[in-house]
């Protein structure tokens, strides 16, 4: 199985505001970059979108390290959350509905096919995948004409 380095940034200008994603793909020397972004969503949503894009792009199964500087985002997988709250029917606990449930079910459907290993990293600190994808996911939300968040409510 070849191993692929995923490095993920969201980024939202206020926050719900304009946001945008960014992604940098790392397969031995080649590199891709994907970003995108919406008119309004949040910080959260953004982080997650760019786990689902980064992962959607690989063509085969592989073995995945993908970095985030989002605790949400790696904590909710890595320690299970997500698959929790898919059991309890998309609660988080008995009175507290999980948020992004869409984005979290685009995003298993994503890992599905890999062997994902989710790691944090400090966000604007010395990763220079971490600082590209976070200049990625600025620039996105700064386009003109962006389209909506259709799960943002």
């Amino acid at each position: 199985m070849e191993t692929v380095e995923i490095y993920t940034d969201g980024a939202c200008s206020g926050n719900p505001g304009p946001g945008g994603y960014g992604v940098v793909l790392k397969y031995g020397e080649a590199q891709r970059e994907l970003s995108g972004g919406f008119r309004l969503t949040t910080n959260n949503r953004m982080e997650i979108m760019a786990a689902v894009v980064g992962l959607a792009t690989l063509k085969r199964p592989c073995s995945v390290i993908l970095y985030s500087d989002s605790r949400y985002l790696v904590d909710a997988m890595s320690k299970g959350w997500v698959r929790r709250w898919q059991a309890n029917g998309w609660m988080r606990d008995r009175d507290n509905r999980a948020k992004n449930v869409d984005l979290w079910q685009q995003l298993l459907q994503a890992v599905s096919p890999h062997r994902v290993t989710w790691r944090w990293v400090r966000g604007h600190a010395d990763n220079q995948w971490n600082n590209r994808c976070d200049q990625l996911a600025t620039a996105a939300a700064r386009r003109d004409h962006l389209p909506a968040d259709e799960g943002f409510a």
